[in-house]
């Protein structure tokens, strides 16, 4: 859907040195509550499919069902937004070129995740370019965990987005200026790129790209509704 790319969120890496994260890379959305950290990460993984590349959702908060049912009410808004017809072909890539993973009531085992992966491919013929990994908790998840993730990118030659959580009454970051709760882990994210509402929409701003910081030009604004890009 060309429509959709040219106003993706993704569209900001256009901004990037490499213009894409890459297999074998982690990439990160901060984002305090409510500002609309799932519905971007849906928007990227949208991005994915209808490049007609494959992506896997790993959940660990909701149901297959309830991931499935994100994606057509934000496929809907999408059409609506973008004023195109419902398509078959747009639905058919979606169903056919999306796998959702849900590891949920704290089931999330990165043994279990390398084993549905080998599943996936080895067996299904389903070898995803793109995980995306939505509630995994920053405050709480080792740094260990991010290590292994990292080595599962590389392993599956995937790169893996996740969103992480901020709070407005804890101002701390790094040195670099990348705030909590992903100051401390800066180091493993190629891509960290933060939501923030504005006066006149919603800011997704480019905090670190592959190996530059405080990225010039790195900043776009999106429709707080529908969170497509309007500039």
């Amino acid at each position: 859907m060309k429509d959709f790319i040219s106003v993706s969120p993704l569209k900001v890496l256009e901004r990037s040195s490499e213009q894409i994260l890459g297999p074998g890379n982690l990439g990160v959305l901060v984002a305090r509550a409510g500002v609309g950290k799932t519905a971007c990460l849906i928007h990227i993984a949208f991005d994915k499919i209808f490049r007609k590349e494959k992506l896997v959702h790993v959940s660990l908060e909701e149901g297959p069902d309830k991931v499935a049912s994100y994606y057509r009410v934000i496929y809907h808004d999408l059409l609506k937004a973008l004023n195109v017809e419902d398509d078959h072909e747009y639905r058919e890539l979606l169903e056919r070129n999306r796998m959702t993973l849900a590891y949920i009531n704290q089931s999330f085992d990165l043994k279990r995740l390398q084993a549905n992966l080998r599943n996936l491919t080895e067996r299904l013929g389903f070898r995803p370019s793109t995980l995306i990994v939505d509630g995994l908790d920053f405050e709480e998840t080792e740094r260990e965990v991010f290590e292994e993730l990292k080595k599962v990118a590389g392993e599956f030659e995937v790169e893996i987005w996740f969103s992480a959580l901020s709070h407005r009454h804890i101002t701390e970051t790094s040195e670099m200026g990348i705030p909590y709760p992903v100051h401390k882990l800066d180091d493993l994210f190629t891509i960290i790129m933060q939501l923030q509402p504005g006066q006149t929409g919603i800011f997704l701003k480019l905090l670190k790209d592959h190996d530059g910081y405080s990225v010039p030009e790195g900043s776009m604004r999106l429709d707080p509704n529908t969170f497509l890009a309007l500039d």
